[in-house]
Order: structure tokens, then C-alpha cells, then sequence
């Protein structure tokens, strides 16, 4: 469904027959497919095909999970290697990929994760060494993540070595963004305090600009990204200061 979506979103519409010859689906899978995926409000049916409902919508979690796995793994196992292994507190935010960096962080002793995401918090329930603090705030279904002056209020209340951030885009001219202003500004309060950040974003997210800017380059230490991302905006993004790291060729 991911495949479709992508598709109508590139396109703003398809038709059913395009559409199934194009992903290689049966024009049942794809009008089944159609039918879910305008239930849940992410496209809109017409007679023969599908319509996108507005440029860059916003993917719920569990779809965005299904994608790019593989440079998600290489880019999380990188990022928790610049991570030391105790007495350290790092700050996530939510996303597919900073749950990834949860994960991988299984095998320090004696972090504490302050996150707003409640993904992340269970994730890391699983792993005992590690201590969780959680914000309070409004829950975004979209991603799970808690937001508001809540959220902000305790990110700003606490110290963290290094903030591990997520991303819808990032680019030399925008910095890092997201598709929702309030997500961003609970992500800025994130930043804010902390001694060093670091974004993770797999490929397709380099050279992309989403509504609300959450941190500008001059804020951000690391780039983590894959060899899929553009290379001339990353070297654009180099030359604003940030540190950018292959995870598959690094």
C-alpha cells in the first residue's frame, strides 16, 4: 500500500489499470488496496483510479515502518555507535528511524532516553539497563509522539549529552523539517538543549522540504544518512558545517 501511495502522491492520479501494471498487482489487489487506503483518509477514489489528497501527506507510522528498511538498520546501528556506552542521556525524537537508534542502543549500560515518542518508550521498557523518561503533552496519532508546551516544558527542564532527531526533509536552505509545526517546535526544544545533535534520515529525505523547520544546520552536528541521498545537496549541507556519515559505505 505503500507502493500506491507513493505513486498517486507522485502523480496526483492514477488510474486503477496504470496502477496495477505499474506495481505489478491485480486490478482486484489494487482497487482492495484503494478502498483501505481511502477509509483511513490518505487518498481520495474516483470512478477508475485514485486521486492524491494534497501534496506531502503525511504518512501514519506504520506505514512510514515498511520503508527503506535496510539503510533505517545501517543508519541506526551507525548513530548508536557515536553514542558512549555509559552514563550518557540522549533525547529522541519519534520516527522509524530514531526507533531504530532505540534498538540499537540495546547494548549500552546506564542511558537515560528522554523521548516524547510513545513508541520509543516501549521499546526501551524491553531493555532494563536503560532508564526512560518520558514528556507529557498532546498525542499526534500520526506518529505517536507527544506534543505542546507539555513536551516542550520537559526537554527544556533537562540536560542530554546528545538529541537524536528525525526528519520529513532536509536541505542546505531549509535545515531540518517536518510536516507538523507543533511536532516541530516540541523537536526545537529538544535541540535546544542539547550538547550536540545528530539527524537521521535514510536517503530519500535529503534535498526535501517539509512545512516547519525544527532546528537550522548550525544547530546540528551530524548528518546520518545513506548513499541513495543526493549528492550535491549533501555537499551543500557539508559546507554549512554538519558532519554527514554513509551508513552503508562508512
Amino acid at each position: 500500500m505503500v507502493e500506491i501511495l507513493d505513486l498517486v502522491a507522485a502523480r496526483g492520479h492514477v488510474t486503477l489499470d496504470a496502477m496495477a501494471a505499474e506495481l505489478g498487482i491485480s486490478a482486484a489487489t489494487a482497487r482492495r488496496d484503494l478502498a483501505v487506503l481511502a477509509d483511513q483518509k490518505l487518498l481520495i477514489r474516483t470512478h477508475g483510479g485514485a486521486t492524491s489528497i494534497s501534496h506531502g501527506t503525511e504518512l501514519p507510522v506504520v506505514l512510514r515502518d515498511t520503508k527503506f528498511q535496510d539503510a533505517k538498520r545501517l543508519i541506526a546501528r551507525r548513530t548508536a555507535a557515536l553514542i558512549p556506552l555509559e552514563r550518557h542521556a540522549v533525547a529522541l525524537s519519534g520516527g522509524t528511524t530514531t526507533a531504530g537508534v532505540a534498538r540499537a542502543l540495546a547494548g549500552h549500560r546506564e542511558l537515560t532516553i528522554v523521548t516524547n515518542s510513545l513508541t520509543i518508550a516501549g521499546l526501551v521498557t524491553l531493555y532494563p539497563q536503560l532508564k526512560v523518561i518520558m514528556t507529557g503533552g498532546v498525542l499526534r496519532p500520526q506518529s505517536l509522539e507527544l506534543v505542546g508546551v507539555l513536551a516542550e516544558n520537559t526537554f527544556s527542564a533537562v540536560n542530554v549529552g546528545t538529541a537524536i532527531l528525525g526528519a520529513d526533509g532536509v536541505s542546505a536552505a531549509a535545515g531540518v523539517t517536518t510536516h507538523d509545526e507543533t511536532e516541530a517546535r516540541t523537536n526545537h526544544a529538544m535541540v535546544a538543549k542539547a550538547q550536540r545533535t545528530i539527524v537521521v534520515a535514510d536517503g530519500s529525505k535529503i534535498g526535501r522540504v517539509a512545512l516547519a523547520q525544527m532546528s537550522e544546520l548550525d544547530q546540528i552536528d551530524f548528518l546520518i544518512t545513506d548513499s541513495s541521498a543526493d549528492a550535491v545537496e549533501l555537499d551543500r549541507i557539508r559546507q554549512a558545517g554538519v558532519r554527514v556519515v554513509l551508513a552503508d559505505t562508512e
